[in-house]
């Protein structure tokens, strides 16, 4: 199984790559592991609803470069279905036994993800109602991934 993260936004503080590092290395037991960062749109304070939109459709664009055909494209959202660890690593086991060998997370930058991607998903996950920096998100999303990896292998995690 191949897993692409493509996240808005670069990583720049050094716990938050370290975290990153840490996962990624422990996934390449399990898949082969793909993050890809798209360049984000600086936000001004107050932007209309408008500037906004432009914003996403920028960062959209950016993002579908790289989402391809065969991938499984699974998109991060506060309005997406919540899943338990469990859930998580029975999604990534059904698709791999379907056949779906390529699955891409999307995490949007701080105003969300442009249409054109929502259109594109395939599934809309939710971690939580709460929002979480896109940095953070990105950890969370690993060790996660990292988690159902090993539920679907039997081996032990913590609850």
């Amino acid at each position: 199984m191949k897993i692409t993260v493509i996240s808005v936004g670069k990583i720049k503080e050094k716990y938050l790559k370290d975290a990153i590092a840490e996962y990624s290395k422990r996934l390449g037991r399990y898949c082969k592991l793909e993050i890809i960062e798209v360049q984000d749109e600086k936000t001004p304070d107050q932007a209309s609803e408008t500037v906004e939109k432009q914003i996403r459709d920028k960062e959209a664009e950016r993002i579908l470069k790289y989402i391809r055909d065969d991938m499984y494209v699974i998109t991060l959202e506060i309005g997406g279905k919540m899943l338990s660890s469990e859930e998580l690593a029975d999604k990534i086991n059904s698709l791999g036994i379907q056949g779906k060998s390529h699955i891409a997370f999307v995490i949007g930058g701080s105003i969300g993800l442009g249409r054109k991607v929502l259109v594109r998903s395939d599934y809309a996950l939710s971690f939580s109602r709460m929002t979480f920096p896109h940095q953070l998100m990105r950890v969370i999303l690993l060790e996660q991934v990292y988690r159902g990896y090993r539920i679907i292998n039997g081996e032990p995690y913590h609850k």
